[in-house]
């Protein structure tokens, strides 16, 4: 019985903390969009839209598919 005087302040506590983390993630707009975020992997790479080139139509020509040979430092 004299666990409760620990376990009934304890979950108050954390009942306040849990309040306290949910206010302030919809003060700091973490609900806003909740869409956008599980569409994200499925997009195209977004380096490949922020370079400015327009995309090519087709398929990649072989030599750009190509895996570059490794460079060897001579000194």
């Amino acid at each position: 019985m004299n666990i409760l005087v620990v376990m009934i302040p304890l979950s108050i506590a954390l009942l306040v903390g849990a309040g306290i983390a949910f206010f302030w993630a919809v003060e700091h707009e973490q609900f806003d969009d909740l869409d956008s975020p599980a569409i994200l992997p499925l997009l195209d790479d977004p380096a490949a839209k922020t370079s400015g080139a327009a995309p090519a139509a087709g398929p990649a020509p072989a030599a750009a598919c190509a895996p570059e040979p490794p460079v060897h430092a001579s000194r």
